[in-house]
């Protein structure tokens, strides 16, 4: 579990690396996890290692979100006076990034002829 950590952390460290040196718009974590990904395509012996641990991660992800509910508490001042704000931009952008998904899927799946096109501007067949 030690060395599945380890190397979990090592693409973290060259996907920072990576984007700080060539002042790439993506956090490091992304690239990191980029190159993670591609290195588990290549070297499937490399995602068998790493499941247990990855698995592990997931199934204890609760615990990643108490520092961000400490933040909240934190913060109560800025979100008393910019609550009604904050909901509003969280609601579109929210509203906003499941049309892009939807958009999306309709370009794929018009693209790779996996859905009939009619079915996805809800045109029935009677």
């Amino acid at each position: 579990m030690i060395i599945a950590l380890s190397l979990i952390l090592a693409f973290q460290l060259v996907g920072e690396v990576l984007s700080r040196a060539l002042d790439l718009p993506l956090p490091g974590p992304v690239v990191g996890l980029c190159l993670l990904v591609a290195a588990c395509v290549l070297r499937p012996a490399l995602a068998d290692r790493l499941r247990p641990t990855a698995q592990g991660l997931l199934a204890n992800l609760s615990l990643f979100f108490v520092p961000a509910g400490v933040g909240v508490v934190a913060h109560l001042p800025t979100l008393r006076d910019h609550g009604i704000g904050l909901a509003v931009a969280i609601m579109a952008s929210t509203l906003l990034a499941i049309a892009a998904g939807a958009l999306a899927f309709q370009a794929v799946a018009r693209r790779t002829g996996s859905v009939d096109p009619s079915a996805l501007k809800g045109e029935a067949d009677d």
